[in-house]
């Protein structure tokens, strides 16, 4: 393992996977340990396997801690986001059209409740990738759990927390630029105008990746996120235009 390796994993341990301690303590050369052996497989900014989609963004992940096949990152992906907490329809509507795109694309999304799990289940007869935002040994949402494991044998879990960190709340607004930037289309299927969803989208658009909303109904109120993104420019997804995807 080289020098800067070397460092990165142990600054990434130390500090918890944080992204400003971690760069912080590279450019003052801060003392580490070697570390000989890892139980888990990664990959650093100082590897040549790293992937390079993720050097678009401002802030690209020093490590990237894994289970499963990485080279899914090498496929052609599409971003599939919303809410956790959501509709029976959204939920059904999530499985058409993980259903129209996976045979053309890797599904990718983050691993949460709702619209995210079934994301990944629709598409677990292709592939999928899960971005979490918790150490890449924790299983969260606890609901998830025969997911992880069927994901972490088939497809491609990731996280850029190392083993031990916990799912901490100000985790999963900065993960969301890891699907951001994994993504050639995102698709927001439910949504509230306040909400994680929304910076994923902001993410994109500082990315120049087209967003496809799927509409909100006129008495579903709670769920106001599509319509504001599509008032504001983002595509609206009807069935016409998921074929053209």
């Amino acid at each position: 393992m080289n020098d800067l390796k070397q460092r990165i994993l142990w600054y990434a341990i130390k500090y918890q996977g944080d992204w400003t301690k971690i760069g912080n303590a590279i450019q003052r050369k801060e003392a580490y340990k070697k570390i000989d052996s890892f139980p888990y497989p990664f990959v650093t900014m100082a590897d040549k396997e790293y992937p390079k989609i993720f050097l678009r963004l401002r802030f690209p992940p020093w490590i990237l801690f894994y289970k499963g096949n990485l080279k899914l990152l090498e496929k052609e992906m599409v971003g599939i986001v919303g809410a956790r907490i959501c509709t029976l329809q959204a939920l059904q509507n999530t499985e058409f059209v993980v259903k129209q795109l996976r045979s053309k694309y890797t599904i990718v999304s983050g691993l949460a409740k709702g619209i995210d799990g079934m994301a990944h289940r629709s598409a677990m007869d292709e592939s999928t990738i899960g971005i979490i935002g918790c150490g890449i040994d924790r299983i969260y949402p606890k609901e998830n759990e025969q997911l992880y494991y069927e994901m972490e044998k088939k497809q491609l879990i990731l996280s850029e927390y190392p083993p031990g960190v916990p799912p901490l709340k100000h985790h999963f607004p900065w993960r969301n630029r890891l699907i951001a930037a994994c993504s050639k289309y995102l698709i927001v299927i439910q949504a509230k105008k306040r909400s994680g969803t929304m910076l994923t989208v902001n993410e994109c658009v500082e990315l120049s990746i087209p967003v496809y909303c799927l509409p909100s109904s006129f008495n579903e109120e709670q769920y106001d996120g599509c319509n504001y993104l599509i008032e504001n420019g983002a595509y609206l997804l009807t069935k016409e235009e998921l074929a053209k995807l």
